[in-house]
Protein backbone atom coordinates (compact mmCIF):
# COMPACT_ATOMS: atom_id res chain seq x y z
CA UNK A 1 0.00 0.00 0.00
CA UNK A 2 1.24 3.37 -0.95
CA UNK A 3 0.35 4.68 2.58
CA UNK A 4 0.93 3.34 5.88
CA UNK A 5 -0.94 3.82 9.13
CA UNK A 6 -0.36 2.29 12.26
CA UNK A 7 -1.22 3.44 16.27
CA UNK A 8 -0.05 2.88 19.24
CA UNK A 9 0.47 4.44 22.17
CA UNK A 10 -2.54 7.15 21.23
CA UNK A 11 0.35 7.90 18.22
CA UNK A 12 -1.19 7.59 14.75
CA UNK A 13 1.94 7.94 12.10
CA UNK A 14 0.83 8.45 8.70
CA UNK A 15 3.28 7.72 5.84
CA UNK A 16 2.95 8.61 2.38
CA UNK A 17 5.44 5.35 0.81
CA UNK A 18 6.11 6.78 -2.59
CA UNK A 19 9.96 7.26 -2.64
CA UNK A 20 10.25 6.19 -6.41
CA UNK A 21 8.25 9.56 -7.36
CA UNK A 22 9.83 11.52 -4.32
CA UNK A 23 6.52 10.38 -2.38
CA UNK A 24 4.21 12.46 -4.98
CA UNK A 25 0.52 11.67 -4.81
CA UNK A 26 -1.56 10.10 -7.38
CA UNK A 27 -5.23 9.79 -7.84
CA UNK A 28 -6.02 6.45 -5.40
CA UNK A 29 -3.08 7.06 -2.78
CA UNK A 30 -4.67 10.68 -2.35
CA UNK A 31 -7.94 8.42 -2.34
CA UNK A 32 -6.70 6.03 0.28
CA UNK A 33 -4.73 9.36 2.31
CA UNK A 34 -8.16 10.72 2.90
CA UNK A 35 -9.29 7.47 4.19
CA UNK A 36 -6.74 7.03 6.47
CA UNK A 37 -7.95 10.84 7.80
CA UNK A 38 -11.74 9.20 7.95
CA UNK A 39 -10.02 6.71 10.17
CA UNK A 40 -8.10 8.39 12.36
CA UNK A 41 -11.00 10.67 13.34
CA UNK A 42 -13.15 7.71 14.15
CA UNK A 43 -10.57 6.41 16.39
CA UNK A 44 -10.78 7.95 20.31
CA UNK A 45 -7.59 6.33 21.19
CA UNK A 46 -5.50 8.57 18.75
CA UNK A 47 -4.52 11.82 20.40
CA UNK A 48 -1.27 13.11 17.96
CA UNK A 49 -0.63 12.36 14.57
CA UNK A 50 2.42 12.26 12.65
CA UNK A 51 2.87 12.59 8.83
CA UNK A 52 5.66 11.96 7.19
CA UNK A 53 7.18 10.77 3.72
CA UNK A 54 9.60 7.64 3.49
CA UNK A 55 13.44 7.59 2.70
CA UNK A 56 15.17 11.23 3.40
CA UNK A 57 14.79 12.63 0.27
CA UNK A 58 11.29 13.91 -0.07
CA UNK A 59 8.38 14.36 2.43
CA UNK A 60 5.76 15.06 -0.43
CA UNK A 61 6.41 16.59 -3.96
CA UNK A 62 2.07 17.41 -4.86
CA UNK A 63 0.57 15.68 -7.19
CA UNK A 64 2.26 12.69 -9.29
CA UNK A 65 2.74 14.27 -12.84
CA UNK A 66 3.32 11.22 -14.46
CA UNK A 67 0.03 10.01 -14.13
CA UNK A 68 -2.14 13.06 -14.61
CA UNK A 69 -4.45 12.97 -17.56
CA UNK A 70 -3.10 15.04 -20.40
CA UNK A 71 -7.05 15.98 -21.27
CA UNK A 72 -7.20 17.40 -17.64
CA UNK A 73 -7.17 20.88 -18.07
CA UNK A 74 -6.43 23.40 -15.43
CA UNK A 75 -10.23 24.29 -14.79
CA UNK A 76 -11.55 20.90 -14.68
CA UNK A 77 -8.48 20.12 -12.17
CA UNK A 78 -10.44 23.25 -10.47
CA UNK A 79 -13.90 22.09 -10.25
CA UNK A 80 -12.90 18.60 -9.22
CA UNK A 81 -14.04 17.83 -5.32
CA UNK A 82 -11.58 18.45 -2.58
CA UNK A 83 -12.91 20.32 0.31
CA UNK A 84 -9.89 19.16 2.37
CA UNK A 85 -7.46 20.38 0.01
CA UNK A 86 -4.78 18.47 -1.16
CA UNK A 87 -3.64 15.25 0.36
CA UNK A 88 -7.32 15.80 2.40
CA UNK A 89 -5.08 17.51 5.05
CA UNK A 90 -4.19 20.86 3.49
CA UNK A 91 -7.62 22.33 4.47
CA UNK A 92 -9.26 19.81 6.76
CA UNK A 93 -11.85 21.25 9.24
CA UNK A 94 -12.62 17.97 10.97
CA UNK A 95 -9.54 16.95 12.48
CA UNK A 96 -9.40 17.80 16.05
CA UNK A 97 -6.02 16.71 17.62
CA UNK A 98 -2.39 17.70 16.85
CA UNK A 99 -1.10 16.97 13.51
CA UNK A 100 3.08 16.89 13.30
CA UNK A 101 4.62 17.43 9.64
CA UNK A 102 7.62 15.37 9.96
CA UNK A 103 9.35 17.09 6.65
CA UNK A 104 12.12 14.97 6.17
CA UNK A 105 13.35 16.04 2.71
CA UNK A 106 11.54 18.44 -0.30
CA UNK A 107 8.41 19.31 0.29
CA UNK A 108 6.81 21.30 -2.49
CA UNK A 109 3.49 21.88 -4.36
CA UNK A 110 0.80 19.52 -2.75
CA UNK A 111 3.43 18.39 -0.26
CA UNK A 112 3.67 22.11 1.09
CA UNK A 113 0.06 22.26 1.15
CA UNK A 114 0.38 19.55 3.17
CA UNK A 115 2.67 21.10 5.46
CA UNK A 116 0.51 24.13 5.84
CA UNK A 117 -2.38 22.08 6.87
CA UNK A 118 -0.60 20.60 9.85
CA UNK A 119 -0.15 22.06 13.24
CA UNK A 120 3.22 21.57 13.54
CA UNK A 121 6.18 21.31 11.89
CA UNK A 122 9.32 19.74 12.51
CA UNK A 123 12.46 19.94 9.81
CA UNK A 124 15.16 18.34 8.78
CA UNK A 125 18.20 20.94 7.78
CA UNK A 126 17.95 19.74 4.40
CA UNK A 127 14.38 19.91 3.79
CA UNK A 128 12.78 22.50 1.26
CA UNK A 129 9.71 24.54 0.64
CA UNK A 130 7.62 25.54 -2.22
CA UNK A 131 4.75 25.96 -3.59
CA UNK A 132 6.19 25.82 -7.71
CA UNK A 133 2.64 25.44 -9.51
CA UNK A 134 3.33 28.82 -11.77
CA UNK A 135 6.36 26.74 -12.75
CA UNK A 136 4.87 24.47 -14.50
CA UNK A 137 1.51 26.56 -15.77
CA UNK A 138 -0.60 25.73 -12.61
CA UNK A 139 -1.53 27.24 -9.51
CA UNK A 140 -1.56 25.94 -6.02
CA UNK A 141 -5.83 25.48 -5.92
CA UNK A 142 -5.62 23.39 -3.12
CA UNK A 143 -4.99 25.33 0.13
CA UNK A 144 -1.44 27.13 -1.28
CA UNK A 145 -2.69 30.55 -2.14
CA UNK A 146 -5.40 30.73 0.96
CA UNK A 147 -3.16 29.40 3.29
CA UNK A 148 0.51 30.48 3.23
CA UNK A 149 -0.68 34.35 3.04
CA UNK A 150 -2.41 33.59 6.20
CA UNK A 151 0.80 31.95 7.56
CA UNK A 152 3.64 34.20 7.24
CA UNK A 153 3.90 37.45 6.63
CA UNK A 154 2.42 39.31 3.49
CA UNK A 155 5.97 39.83 1.52
CA UNK A 156 7.32 36.98 2.15
CA UNK A 157 4.31 34.98 1.29
CA UNK A 158 4.14 36.99 -2.09
CA UNK A 159 7.85 36.50 -2.52
CA UNK A 160 7.01 32.54 -2.64
CA UNK A 161 3.84 32.72 -4.66
CA UNK A 162 4.55 34.95 -7.18
CA UNK A 163 8.12 33.21 -7.98
CA UNK A 164 7.29 29.87 -7.42
CA UNK A 165 10.97 30.00 -5.68
CA UNK A 166 12.35 27.11 -2.91
CA UNK A 167 13.40 27.67 0.47
CA UNK A 168 14.85 25.98 2.92
CA UNK A 169 14.53 24.96 6.09
CA UNK A 170 16.22 27.60 7.72
CA UNK A 171 14.43 30.39 5.81
CA UNK A 172 11.38 28.72 6.56
CA UNK A 173 12.45 29.14 10.06
CA UNK A 174 13.04 32.17 9.89
CA UNK A 175 9.52 32.99 8.45
CA UNK A 176 7.50 31.48 10.98
CA UNK A 177 6.73 28.37 8.81
CA UNK A 178 8.74 25.32 10.90
CA UNK A 179 8.76 25.26 14.54
CA UNK A 180 11.94 23.08 14.86
CA UNK A 181 14.98 22.60 12.34
CA UNK A 182 17.43 19.71 13.44
CA UNK A 183 20.22 17.47 11.70
CA UNK A 184 18.71 14.40 9.98
CA UNK A 185 19.50 12.20 11.71
CA UNK A 186 18.02 14.21 14.67
CA UNK A 187 14.57 14.39 13.09
CA UNK A 188 13.33 11.36 15.24
CA UNK A 189 14.01 12.68 18.24
CA UNK A 190 12.75 16.14 17.84
CA UNK A 191 9.54 14.68 16.84
CA UNK A 192 9.23 12.14 19.81
CA UNK A 193 10.21 15.47 21.93
CA UNK A 194 7.05 17.41 20.64
CA UNK A 195 4.96 13.86 20.12
CA UNK A 196 5.89 13.85 24.24
CA UNK A 197 4.72 17.04 25.28
CA UNK A 198 1.63 16.66 23.36
CA UNK A 199 1.25 13.38 25.29
CA UNK A 200 1.39 15.31 28.71
CA UNK A 201 -1.38 17.22 28.21
CA UNK A 202 -5.38 16.30 28.63
CA UNK A 203 -6.34 15.62 24.99
CA UNK A 204 -9.69 16.58 25.06
CA UNK A 205 -8.20 20.40 26.40
CA UNK A 206 -5.94 19.82 23.01
CA UNK A 207 -9.37 18.70 21.01
CA UNK A 208 -10.87 22.64 22.19
CA UNK A 209 -7.44 24.74 21.55
CA UNK A 210 -7.59 23.46 17.80
CA UNK A 211 -11.34 23.59 17.86
CA UNK A 212 -10.96 27.15 18.63
CA UNK A 213 -8.02 28.23 17.22
CA UNK A 214 -9.47 26.89 13.45
CA UNK A 215 -12.77 27.77 13.77
CA UNK A 216 -12.64 31.34 15.13
CA UNK A 217 -9.44 32.90 13.54
CA UNK A 218 -11.30 35.17 11.53
CA UNK A 219 -13.47 36.36 14.13
CA UNK A 220 -12.85 39.53 16.36
CA UNK A 221 -11.20 38.47 19.87
CA UNK A 222 -14.70 39.03 21.85
CA UNK A 223 -16.24 37.28 19.08
CA UNK A 224 -14.32 34.52 19.16
CA UNK A 225 -13.99 34.44 23.01
CA UNK A 226 -17.76 33.92 23.05
CA UNK A 227 -17.65 30.94 20.98
CA UNK A 228 -18.60 27.82 22.50
CA UNK A 229 -17.34 25.45 20.16
CA UNK A 230 -18.50 21.86 20.99
CA UNK A 231 -15.34 20.52 21.73
CA UNK A 232 -14.41 23.12 24.53
CA UNK A 233 -18.04 22.47 26.16
CA UNK A 234 -17.31 18.76 26.51
CA UNK A 235 -13.33 19.85 27.70
CA UNK A 236 -14.84 21.75 30.87
CA UNK A 237 -17.19 19.00 31.40
CA UNK A 238 -14.61 16.04 31.58
CA UNK A 239 -13.34 13.94 34.09
CA UNK A 240 -9.85 15.02 32.60
CA UNK A 241 -10.54 18.50 33.98
CA UNK A 242 -10.89 17.13 37.22
CA UNK A 243 -8.09 14.82 37.13
CA UNK A 244 -5.74 17.80 36.55
CA UNK A 245 -6.43 19.77 39.53
CA UNK A 246 -6.39 16.82 41.82
CA UNK A 247 -2.80 15.62 39.97
CA UNK A 248 -1.64 19.00 40.87
CA UNK A 249 -2.84 19.26 44.25
CA UNK A 250 -1.34 15.35 44.64
CA UNK A 251 1.58 16.41 43.37
CA UNK A 252 1.83 13.66 40.61
CA UNK A 253 1.54 13.46 37.25
CA UNK A 254 -1.91 13.18 35.82
CA UNK A 255 -3.58 10.40 34.28
CA UNK A 256 -5.59 11.07 30.95
CA UNK A 257 -8.46 9.39 30.23
CA UNK A 258 -9.79 11.59 27.45
CA UNK A 259 -13.14 11.49 28.78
Amino acid sequence: MPIHLSVDAHIARVTIDRPEVLNALDQPSEAEIEAIWRRIEADPSVRVVVLTGAGDRAFCTGADMRNVDPDLTGLAYWAAARPAGFGGIALRQTLDIPVIARVNGHAVGGGFEMVLGCDLVVAAEHASFGLTEPRVGRLPLDGGMVLLQRQIAHRHALGMLLTGRRIKASEALGFGLVNEVVAKEELDAAVDRWVEDILACAPLSLRAIKQVVRRTAHLPPGEAQALRVPALVAALASEDSDEGVRAFREKRKPVWQGR
